[in-house]
């Protein structure tokens, strides 16, 4: 991008002005050149990374919050949003000069840079929570990141290739979610195209080229079924719009992924959109539809019946067009088509003094859920998990027997059904039936299930509910109540292994001072015995290591006494693969080893899990073990890669391909040019799929980069569908 001048600057703002004053006439415009003048001054030395004044940043940001006709608020937050975080400036100042509400939204779109965190993943964690407390009070706060987030993806060209996919993940992974449920079709459809264009730029060059090349193909099969269309609703007397859609980018490659299929495969790559003037002129225009065509089995989803939650409408159908060709068609009203682009956006109700939305929109409900149970997280990378699982999700539509719908996740369980209803209900269900029949409560739900609890008055829920649920709402409520009896249990055991241990050594408890064991306490972490008796219990320390905190006088006494056992928890004690390559932070007396569920490699994010007897498990942070592992938080310790080195790790690896010569071949080829040795390999045809294969292989792999390239450059191979590691 070239320079952009100081004049440019003005002129930017001049714009905004003119389309502020012809969007809200009525609004005094005085605030905005207000907040203007004070962040341009802030900003009048610093420059983007492209060269451009910074201030450039604010105003276009701001210009993409007028586009959705926010209030003076939402604009001058625009402006002022990033003067606490790059300038001098306190939110003090901002409170002062602007007001309580600009503040209040500057200051939730601020992220915690001037405060010390362990790593970035604990700083994001904190900063996604503190704008999600924001939101709860003034959804304006998204909104602005939002339309942050967007600039920042639209001008990333200058920055390097590791900041580049660094941000696009986390946009894919965050804000293109929000943005989807806050109904921001337009919003997330450019956010996520974006994303992936950074995140994986060759995979997303192929599928850009491919689908031009089809649109230009279709482009008079789709006029002629435009032309059709306008005759038959003519003749009803039906009034509409029909317009052609083209699939975003992002969506065909997560679709093919998502069915391992080729791009042949997906047929609503190209759809027709009719907008019409009422409900029951949509149902109408399905009818003319269906009564031309013949409309695919399946594949009939009506959103005006029973909206998505985040308000979105329509009727989708896909249909056998001339010659044999699937398409897609969607129906909806005007009113439909504005909340599908723009969302919650749709609704700002400035001309009320309002803040944009009610207390009761469906679409910031889950807002309100996600704040509630964040309050119980205290671990950062627990919070993000949880978060971002719960952000993106296909829904599913299920009955109480009364008739009360319930959407969750797809593949949610009775028990899932049972919390969402309420926490004493799944706590106390034993048995569920769907449609009228019994089923194990492991069953997954599907859409249009009517769906009857069996409780039990007494009874508890069980660990391995954990591993079966799918809503972050009913884990937390199984965690809490698991957490409080185990922690009952880890304490009963350790002040027991405590007092064995004092016991054999001649110590004697009773006599030691308050203050020596209350810094002691204070030294392994703790805020009372308790706490300390519990990690005792959960094994996360030795009893005679707390002894000699307690009394070090018995030291002398321990190394003349030889222990009754070989220690738990000393490196290589059990014999088996005991892994130096991994540490726990700041303790070296612990047996490591790594999880055979995840097998986590040199680079990948880690966490480790402290199981009785065992030692210290270490899984990747990825692992869909860990949430269900880590429900007590206090079983969790840090561990560290310990070394670099020649280290290889053994990964499994699946690859769907089309079936045809030279694929293995090309294959192997990749793992030869990173001298990465193949521990096994086995190819078949897929008996799901024509003319597909799937390939799985073991191969030994030196650390995260390592991998990356060798799937980036399988997947870049013509033919694969997708390339996956099996964890």
């Amino acid at each position: 991008m070239e320079n952009t001048t100081p004049a440019t600057v003005d002129q930017l703002y001049q714009e905004l002005e003119a389309k502020v004053r012809q969007s809200r006439p009525e609004d005094d415009v005085t605030p905005l050149k207000e907040a203007f003048e004070f962040a341009a001054g802030l900003h009048k030395e610093q420059f983007r990374d492209s060269g451009e004044p910074y201030m450039v940043h604010p105003l276009l940001v701001t210009h993409i919050l007028a586009d959705m006709n926010l209030d003076l608020v939402a604009l001058e937050t625009g402006l002022l949003h990033d003067v606490v975080e790059d300038t001098s400036v306190k939110i003090e100042e901002i409170r002062k000069k602007f007001g309580v509400e600009v503040a209040h939204c500057v200051d939730g779109v601020t992220k915690l840079t001037k405060v010390q965190f362990y790593s970035r993943e604990e700083r994001q964690a904190e900063s996604v929570r503190k704008m999600l407390l924001a939101m709860v009070s003034d959804i304006r706060v998204i909104l602005v990141k939002l339309a942050d987030r967007l600039h920042n993806m639209r001008t990333m060209a200058s920055l390097s290739r590791e900041r580049q996919q660094r941000i696009a993940a986390e946009t894919l992974e965050i804000y293109a979610p929000i943005a989807h449920r806050l109904g921001m079709g337009k919003m997330r459809g450019e956010l996520e195209d974006l994303g992936f264009r950074y995140a994986e730029p060759e995979l997303w060059q192929d599928l850009s080229t491919q689908i031009e090349a089809r649109r230009l193909a279709s482009d008079e099969f789709l006029q002629q079924m435009r032309q059709t269309i306008d005759v038959k609703l003519g003749r009803e007397n039906i009034p509409a719009r029909v317009a052609s859609r083209v699939k975003r980018v992002y969506s065909v490659s997560q679709k093919i992924k998502r069915q391992r299929i080729g791009l042949d495969q997906v047929y609503d790559i190209l759809a027709l959109r009719i907008i019409t003037d009422s409900v029951k002129n949509c149902y109408g225009a399905l009818g003319v539809i269906h009564n031309e065509w013949p409309p695919i089995p399946g594949h009939i989803k009506d959103f005006i019946a029973i909206p998505r939650p985040n308000m979105y409408q329509s009727l989708h159908t896909s249909v056998i067009g001339p010659g044999g060709v699937p398409f897609e068609i969607q129906i909806r009203t005007e009113e439909m088509h504005r909340v599908a682009e723009e969302g919650i956006a749709a609704h700002w109700k400035y001309k009320e003094g309002r803040k944009g939305v009610g207390q009761d929109d469906q679409r910031i409900a889950w807002l309100r859920q996600l704040v509630e149970w964040q309050r119980e997280m205290r671990d950062p990378g627990e919070f993000m998990t949880s978060f971002k699982v719960d952000l993106y999700r296909e829904e599913v539509y299920c009955f109480t027997p009364q008739g009360k719908v319930l959407v969750l996740p797809r593949d949610s369980t009775p028990i899932d059904f049972a919390y969402a209803v309420h926490t004493d209900v799944g706590h106390s269900c034993v048995g569920a039936k769907i449609n009228g029949r019994i089923i194990p409560l492991r069953t997954g739900l599907r859409n249009g299930d009517v769906v009857e609890i069996l409780t039990q008055a007494g009874h508890m829920p069980s660990k391995d509910w954990l591993s079966i649920v799918k809503t972050t709402r009913a884990r937390n409520k199984i965690r809490h109540v698991i957490n409080a009896t185990e922690r009952e249990r880890a304490i009963e055991i350790g002040q027991k292994s405590l007092e064995k241990e004092a016991r054999r050594l001649g110590v004697s408890l009773a006599k030691v001072s308050q203050e020596d064991m209350d810094k002691a306490i204070s030294d392994y972490g703790c805020s009372k015995l308790e706490d300390l008796h519990a990690s005792l219990g959960y094994g996360k320390f030795s009893p005679r290591q707390v002894l000699m905190r307690f009394a070090p006088a018995s030291e002398a006494a321990a190394s003349e006494t030889q222990p009754d056992e070989k220690p738990a928890y000393k490196p290589g004690a059990d014999g088996k693969d005991s892994d130096l390559v991994i540490r726990v932070r700041g303790m070296d007396d612990l047996l490591v080893y790594r999880a055979k569920c995840c097998n986590p490699i040199r680079g990948e994010p880690i966490v480790g899990y402290i199981s009785r007897g065992k030692g210290v498990g270490v899984h990747a942070t990825t692992c869909p073990n860990v949430t269900n592992l880590l429900y007590d938080s206090e079983r969790k310790i840090d561990v560290e890669w310990a070394r670099a080195g020649g280290d290889a790790f053994p990964v499994q690896l699946i690859v769907y391909s089309e079936d045809r010569p030279g694929v293995l071949n090309q294959l192997t080829s990749v793992l030869t040019s990173e001298n990465s040795n193949i521990c096994s390999l086995e190819a078949r045809t897929d008996d799901r799929r024509q003319d597909s294969a799937i390939v799985d292989m073991r191969v030994e792999i030196r650390d995260k980069k390592q991998l990356e390239r060798i799937i980036a450059s399988m997947r870049r191979i013509s033919g694969v569908r997708d390339v996956e590691r099996v964890q």
